[in-house]
């Protein structure tokens, strides 16, 4: 069979177009317009890093312009019957459709028998198995409850000073025995049950085998690339070459996956619903963990653009800035902004802006619409350049 050869800018087309930007902005976005975003990504990654926003509210923005981030926090935090979101550990801490649940539920058994997660969390699901049982037993008779509302956990703060009782709970939380109910002021997870917090019909979806689980993330993650190598559809999801493997083959075998040669020579797989625009005419500030180029080597490949971030960098040594958002203009990616909110001041800092050197001459005046757009949605009176 004769392979299909694409080119970099016509992959470039598709993969935008699978991550919704092929499409003018709505005037007005609705609730319903962010459903449709979240169905398409799949996912949107939670980082609790809040020098402009927090990360999950970006993503949206991208491509939908000045939405409510109060309909996100409902689908997400909101009552019951409002839900439509779970929080796991997908790609990496993410909020994630309810019709995923029964997807990742291998994920969860694993964790349970202290086979995925953390190296440290073995312990709690063995011999620090009564201790965690004990805080689950505490959840469910007093009531959703953070990590802050035990005693042991008392004056602990940071990842880097994790108590027993927040090891717990998080073993806890990736083997599914408790979820996040809400979010505290500061970000702060509050757990319960989840049968107090999802909707009983997500809870009786069946449970699928794990192979039809694994073959169900990588067509998702086929469908919000478009365009994509064995390694970065399984990496949508974090699933290993051993998971992925068969579910590619079966997926091809299906017709599902398409197999190209990008440039001729690397092999991809093209999903057989991917649209191949022929013009990608986008105006987008992209957050660093943000789908279209969280992944660097993909970025690097399809867009020409070298991207990290550096937010643990030093600050002498940083080349660009804390934490700098990718300008997407078109179909190129020509510009690194970086950003903070300074709420204070009710003002969008732009600390720093580098512009690539064969970026388009309006790049400038398109990056400043942009960043009024956000100012505007931040709820912030003024965009000062630095």
């Amino acid at each position: 069979m004769k392979v299909e050869a694409i080119g970099l800018h016509a992959a470039r087309q598709v993969a935008l177009a699978a991550q919704g930007f092929g499409q003018k902005r709505p005037d007005r976005p609705t609730s319903g317009h962010l459903r449709r975003t979240l169905d398409r990504l799949q996912l949107h990654q939670i980082d609790s890093v809040n020098v402009l926003t927090r990360a999950h509210y970006l993503p949206a923005f991208s491509r939908l312009g000045g939405y409510d981030r109060g309909d996100l926090d409902r689908l997400a935090w909101g009552p019951k019957r409002q839900r439509k979101l779970f929080e796991y550990w997908a790609h990496e801490a993410s909020l994630l459709p309810f019709e995923i649940h029964p997807l990742l539920r291998w994920r969860m058994a694993a964790a349970d028998r202290g086979e995925a997660g953390w190296t440290w969390m073995r312990h709690c699901a063995t011999e620090g198995r009564a201790e965690a049982m004990a805080i689950l037993a505490r959840i469910r008779s007093d009531g959703p409850m953070s990590a802050a509302d035990f005693e042991t956990h008392k004056g602990q703060s940071g990842w880097w000073e994790w108590s027993d009782t927040k090891r717990a709970l998080e073993w806890l939380f990736w083997a599914g025995h408790i979820t996040t109910a809400t979010r505290r002021r500061g970000f702060e997870r509050v757990y319960d049950l989840p049968e107090r917090v999802l909707p009983a019909d997500v809870l009786t979806l069946p449970t699928p085998t794990d192979g039809a689980a694994h073959q169900a993330l990588i067509e998702r993650a086929a469908k919000a690339h478009g365009i994509a190598t064995d390694k970065e559809l399984r990496d949508y999801f974090r699933q290993s070459p051993a998971q992925a493997r068969p579910a590619i083959a079966a997926l091809a075998e299906d017709g599902i996956l398409i197999p190209v040669a990008l440039e001729g020579k690397l092999h991809a797989w093209l999903h057989r619903d991917a649209r191949r625009p022929r013009r990608i005419d986008a105006r987008a500030l992209l957050v660093p963990f943000d789908p279209l180029i969280w992944e660097r080597d993909r970025t690097e490949r399809l867009f020409g653009f070298r991207y990290r971030i550096e937010i643990y960098v030093p600050a002498q040594k940083r080349q660009y800035g804390y934490y700098v958002l990718p300008f997407l203009l078109g179909d190129r990616l020509v510009a690194r902004v970086d950003l903070k909110a300074d709420r204070t001041a009710s003002t969008l800092l732009v600390r720093s802006i580098h512009v690539e050197s064969d970026a388009p001459d309006h790049t400038h005046d398109a990056s400043y619409v942009e960043l009024r757009a956000m100012a505007d949605w931040l709820g912030l009176a003024e965009v000062r350049v630095g």
